[in-house]
């Protein structure tokens, strides 16, 4: 699924193209989907919400879309050759010059004006953590509602407590933090999840300009992450063998140094029933 900071380059790029230009054509696969109304509208802006993106037009509707595990927008001059198959394509916006398409994605809606504060999913969406600034007193309220033996791990991919931080960033976060993924969240200080949440901030800020990425230098030749996807493979700190699990009701995987990240003290860890490690 695309993080926070992916929905954040691609809501930049589509605002780039699209901001103040009249649609001036459109097609969608969307059944029911009014495409057809938006021909004449000027588009006002383009947002990133966490992992949603929202195209704003003058009328006061908004096409709103989310990526899931397969979608992603493309701009395209007019009449360039896409570089996806056109039955993957569930909206396309001409604006002039310029086609806007959406492939793959499995939402698709078109929203009323004011509709936002009545979806959902986007009327609950916790604080962004790209947007400055960062609304910490709410992001506390909220996940001090959680229950105590949340694992934090689960937490900070509560889009109802923090919005737009991905797995990706979930793991690395934590390890930079030398914290256990399956830490209770009544185990943790309020200032050290502040610091997990700003550290999973900070490493996607650190992507959002062209040509920026996670490639770092480790001492044996560029790797992308520190445990992400790194099942067994020794950790650039320690040399132990990185460990992975199923986590939480989405069963997303979770990577983690068991030497760098040791559970908290007084607090023996097991791992939960079920749970299957790489």
């Amino acid at each position: 699924m695309p993080e926070g900071d992916t929905i954040f380059r691609t809501a930049r790029n589509l605002d780039h193209w699209l901001r103040g230009r009249e649609v001036t054509g459109g097609s969608t696969q969307v059944a029911g989907l009014p495409v057809a109304g938006l021909v004449g509208q000027r588009v006002e802006a383009v947002e990133a919400r966490a992992k949603h993106l929202l195209v704003r037009f003058d009328s006061g509707s908004v096409l709103h879309t989310h990526m899931r595990m397969t979608g992603s927008w493309h701009v395209y001059r007019a009449g360039e050759r896409w570089r996806k198959p056109q039955w993957q394509a569930r909206i396309v916006l001409e604006a002039g010059d310029r086609v806007a398409v959406c492939f793959g994605a499995p939402v698709v809606e078109l929203l009323a004006a004011h509709g936002e504060r009545l979806h959902p999913s986007l009327s609950r969406l916790g604080p962004d953590v790209l947007v400055e600034p960062f609304d910490r007193a709410e992001a506390r309220r909220r996940a001090s509602r959680r229950p105590p033996d949340l694992a934090v791990g689960e937490l900070l991919l509560d889009q109802q407590v923090v919005s737009g931080i991905g797995n990706i960033y979930r793991c690395e976060a934590l390890f930079v933090c030398r914290v256990n993924p399956f830490t209770k969240r009544s185990a943790l200080s309020d200032d050290a999840i502040d610091a997990l949440v700003t550290t999973a901030a900070t490493l996607m800020r650190g992507n959002l300009e062209p040509g920026q990425g996670f490639a770092r230098e480790f001492g044996n030749g560029p790797e992308r992450t520190w445990v992400y996807r790194r099942t067994g493979r020794p950790c650039h700190r320690c040399r132990r063998p990185i460990r992975s699990a199923r986590l939480g009701d989405g069963a997303r995987r979770v990577y983690w140094c068991e030497s760098c990240q040791p559970p908290g003290p007084g607090r023996p860890w097991r791992p939960p029933a079920g749970v299957t490690f790489g």
